[in-house]
Parts: structure tokens; C-alpha cells; sequence
């Protein structure tokens, strides 16, 4: 029975993507539990700033060197070795792995000795105190990109072997490390039991792909070779990939900065919102780009163009299909969504003033969704053909786009003008003094839409059309789905408030609920009677 399960496979895309969004939204549901125990347990104060601020050096090691790169060059050329001969296959693993702990652990101790010098940096506007606890729970969170690090050489390995199933666990126990961190230890620790949470999820991401991986068929081998061919390939693939990665996580610690010299709780509320913004890309953007990419990298290597056509313009379809209306929910429920979520403890930590921040931070997230969401299928798309110069050089010009956006908009949201005024009218906001944390968001949301428009039409010159009239047909569809979506949810919001108790956290609940649940099958019977094949 555990054998079976080890070794079950996936055999379609479809199937494949299935599998890792049913983990997405588990994954995505532990991490909502996360945050409202973070918000619940220390609001959206310097704790919980301190608390996201101590991941951006760790976060920079494992991006830099394994995000950045090595998932998405491994997989091809593993898959080259594989095919040719499987021991050589093997051998390769062994080295990549080798090589990427011995880095992973030598770029780790270099900023290990640097840190304090660098939060100082990253963060302006915190207090001596609150910079020195920051030192501290930076440098104990660089254990979990070693973890993590290795976890992905792994994934790597099971993706080719179509072993989604016991892939798609990872990420959901890495949020319940960091959930028992939260609960058992953070009453005695502090915010430091968050942070040991977090190694003890990294160590179970990693842990349990182990006897898969073994079942696979891997032999490790204590190999280091630096002149291996393979190594100088994923080299030569991640070196742009990791610039693109670098000037990413770049623009994170500007964010960061900045939000640092705002109201305290920038960090957090910013973090908060990010967080529920980045579910339906999760559960909807990264699993059909994972579950496609082996595909699409076979097909390329075949030359068999229109079946990588065919694989891309669906999956596509796909994506827009789901995301698009939970872009609208996420717009219109914003409030219901945050009350419920990060105020549902109600501790007295998370108070209403960091709500209407939260949702209307993640109102202006929303607007940005269904272009971050195809984010993760263009880049791998890019990948298959080898190819990461191309989203490099769109990545950098965006992230310089996004913090000049940054920097003028939190400008223009101090004082009072035109939009400072508008975004307060429009979300709510008069008893707000100082908005200028919205800022952030609104430049994410616009650099998300340039980026990806950008990154369409480059592929497309690249590549010739894509199925570019069926992806269109289908995305109008969605569009008239959701419009017609967005009205019922909106006029059924001001029906239920007359049935519940809008000051409860059952009548908030239950007013969302309905109005999403109504909304969605609304969705589905219009898009039926649109014909849309993707439903």
C-alpha cells in the first residue's frame, strides 16, 4: 500500500495539474490558518514586521541559487540524461546535488557573518531593538533554504517521473511546520517560535520526497565534479534565470525599505495582502505551469511543434478560465475575506484600522491577477524552448519599472491630491490618516500587467502564433462570465446584510460565503450556455 502510493503516477497534464492544485488549495488554506494565527497572535505590529522581514536574506539564498535557476534547468537536461541512459542520469543528480549543498551552505555562511550589517540596509525605519531581532531570526532561517534547496533538486526528479502525487505534499507541510511553530512554541518563544516553525516545515519538504525519490530508482553517489557537463549546461541556462531572480528579490527588499519607513505594520499589512493575492495564482498559475512544463520540454526536444502548441494554448485557456473569476471575488469580498481571515481570532491584536489597509491593499492586488497568473506558464514556456535570457531581460526592466512606481506613488499617497483622494473614496478609507502603504500594491499591479503583455509578445515572435484566435475566443467568454458574475455577487452582498448580523463574525462569514457560492454558479451556467470548452 505505501509502496503503491510512493509510486503513483499522473498521466495526463490535465490529471498532473489537478493533483498539485487540490495541494495548492490545501497548501493555500494552511497558509491562510497561518496568517490569521500571525495576525491573531501579534497583529500587524513591529513583531510581525520583524517576523516577514528576517525571510528576505534566507528567501534571497534559496531564489538566487535554486528558484533562480536550477528547477527550471534541471529538469530538461535531467531528462536529456535520463532518456540516454539512466545511470548516467543518476550520476548527474548525485553531482547536481553535491554541488548545490556545497554552495547552498558556503553562500549561506558568507551572509550569516554579514547579516547585521545588511538588515541595517534592508531595513531604515526599524529601532536598534527591532533590528537586532531581526539579525537573529535571519540567521537561524538559513538553515531552511539548505533544506529547501535540496527538496527542489528532488522535485526535479519526481516531476519527470510524473510522481506529482507525493510531490504535491511538500508545500502542504512545510505550512503545518510553520502553523505547530506558531501554536506550541511562539507562547513561550515569541515571534522566535514563528521562525522555528519555518525549519521545522523546510525539514519535512524535504524529508518526505525522500523514499520517493529512492523508489525512482536514484542512486546517490558522493561525487563533485565542477567540470561536469551537465552542471556547466544548468550553469549556463540559470546564470540569466538568476539575474532575473536577483533583481526580483531586489525589488522585494526596496519594497521592504520602504514599507519599513511607513506606519508601523506596513511590512505586515503589504505581506498579508501579497499572501491572499498570491492563492488563486498558487492553486491555479503554478500548478498547471509545473504540470505542463515536462511537457512542453519533451515536446520542444521532439520537435513536435504542435503538440507544444496545442499543450501551451490549453493550458493557457485553462488558467484564465479559473483565475479570472477569482480575481473578481477576491476585488468584491476583499473586506469578508480579511475580517474572516486575519481578524477571526479576534484577539484585539488585528484591529479595524489594519483591516481596511489589508483589504484595500489586496483590492488593488486583484487588478493584477490574471497577469501574474499566466506569469509561471510563459516563463516555462520560455524554458522548454532554453531559453531564460529572454524572461531575464523582461524581469529587470519590470522590477526597475515597478520601484520607481514604488517610490512616486508612495510620494504622491502622503499628500493630498487626486489619487491620494480617490483611492480613499473608493476603498473606504476616511478614517485613515495615512494611506501611502497602497502604494505598494498599485505599483505591483501595474508592472504585473506590463510584464506579462511584454512577455506575449515576445513569445510570440519567437514562436509564430500560438493559437492565439482560440486562446482569445476563450478568454471573451471568461470575460462575459465574469462581468455577469460580478453583478450578482455585488447585488447579493446588500441582500444577505439584511439577513445577518453584520457585526458577527458568523454574519461575515456567511455574507461572503453566499455571495462567492451564488457568484460561482453563476459563473458556471453562463459559461455552459457560452459553449466554453474549458469547463
Amino acid at each position: 500500500m505505501i509502496k503503491r502510493f510512493l509510486n503513483s503516477q499522473t498521466k495526463t497534464v490535465t490529471f498532473a495539474a489537478g493533483i498539485l492544485s487540490v495541494s495548492a488549495l490545501i497548501s493555500r488554506f494552511l497558509g491562510l490558518i497561518r496568517d490569521g494565527l500571525l495576525a491573531g497572535y501579534f497583529g500587524a505590529g513591529s513583531e510581525t514586521d520583524i517576523y516577514f522581514a528576517s525571510f528576505l536574506i534566507p528567501d534571497f539564498v534559496y531564489n538566487f541559487i535554486i528558484v533562480g535557476g536550477l528547477t527550471v534547468a534541471f529538469l530538461p537536461l535531467f531528462a536529456e540524461y535520463y532518456e540516454k541512459d539512466k545511470e548516467k542520469g543518476w550520476e548527474m543528480a548525485s553531482n547536481i546535488f553535491n554541488v548545490f549543498l556545497f554552495f547552498l551552505i558556503f553562500l549561506s555562511l558568507i551572509f550569516f557573518i554579514f547579516t547585521p550589517y545588511l538588515i541595517k540596509i534592508i531595513t531604515p525605519g526599524f529601532s536598534q531593538e527591532n533590528i537586532d531581532l531581526v539579525v537573529k531570526l535571519t540567521r537561524l532561517m538559513f538553515i531552511s533554504p539548505i533544506l529547501l534547496g535540496l527538496s527542489n533538486i528532488f522535485s526535479g526528479i519526481l516531476q519527470y517521473h510524473n510522481r506529482f502525487l507525493i510531490y504535491s505534499l511538500s508545500p502542504v507541510l512545510y505550512n503545518l511546520g510553520i502553523i505547530f511553530g506558531i501554536v506550541f512554541l511562539s507562547p513561550n518563544f515569541g515571534i522566535l517560535g514563528a521562525a522555528i516553525g519555518v525549519i521545522v516545515g523546510a525539514f519535512f519538504h524535504f524529508f518526505v520526497q525522500l523514499p520517493s525519490v529512492f523508489y525512482c530508482g536514484f542512486k546517490y553517489k558522493p561525487i563533485f565534479n565542477l567540470k561536469h557537463r551537465a552542471l556547466k549546461e544548468i550553469f549556463k541556462l540559470m546564470l540569466p534565470r538568476c539575474f532575473a531572480i536577483a533583481a526580483q528579490h531586489i525589488n522585494l527588499i526596496v519594497v521592504t525599505a520602504i514599507a519599513s519607513t511607513l506606519i508601523s505594520g506596513s511590512i505586515a499589512i503589504f505581506n498579508f495582502a501579497n499572501n491572499l493575492y498570491n492563492i488563486p495564482i498558487g492553486i491555479f498559475g503554478v500548478s498547471f505551469a509545473l504540470a505542463a512544463f515536462p511537457a512542453l520540454s519533451k515536446f520542444w526536444i521532439q520537435k513536435e511543434k504542435e503538440e507544444f502548441f496545442k499543450n501551451f494554448s490549453a493550458t493557457l485557456r485553462q488558467i484564465l478560465f479559473l483565475t479570472l473569476p477569482f480575481a473578481v471575488l477576491m476585488f468584491l469580498l476583499r473586506a469578508q475575506l480579511v475580517r474572516v481571515i486575519l481578524g477571526g481570532l479576534n484577539m484585539g491584536k488585528f484591529d479595524w484600522e489594519d483591516t481596511q489597509l489589508t483589504a484595500a491593499c489586496l483590492g488593488i492586488f486583484a487588478v493584477g491577477i490574471l497577469f501574474s497568473a499566466i506569469y509561471p506558464l510563459l516563463c516555462r514556456a520560455f524554458f522548454s524552448l532554453k531559453d531564460t535570457k529572454t524572461p531575464t531581460l523582461v524581469t529587470i526592466i519590470s522590477v526597475a519599472f515597478n520601484v520607481f512606481l514604488s517610490f512616486s506613488f508612495v510620494h504622491l499617497l502622503r499628500g493630498s491630491n487626486f489619487i491620494s483622494n480617490f483611492i480613499s473614496s473608493f476603498f473606504d478609507l476616511p478614517e485613515v490618516l495615512d494611506i501611502s502603504v497602497t502604494a505598494l500594491p498599485l505599483a505591483f499591479s501595474l508592472t504585473a500587467i506590463f510584464q506579462n503583455l511584454l512577455l506575449l509578445a515576445l513569445f510570440y515572435k519567437k514562436v509564430g502564433d500560438f493559437k492565439l484566435k482560440e486562446i482569445t475566443s476563450s478568454f471573451k467568454k471568461n470575460l462575459i462570465a465574469s462581468f455577469f458574475m460580478g453583478i450578482i455577487v455585488y447585488m447579493s452582498l446588500f441582500v444577505i446584510a439584511g439577513f445577518v448580523r453584520m457585526d458577527t463574525f458568523g454574519g461575515i462569514f456567511l455574507q461572503g460565503f453566499i455571495a462567492a457560492i451564488t457568484g460561482i454558479l453563476f459563473y458556471v451556467l453562463i459559461s455552459f450556455y457560452l459553449k466554453s470548452s474549458e469547463l
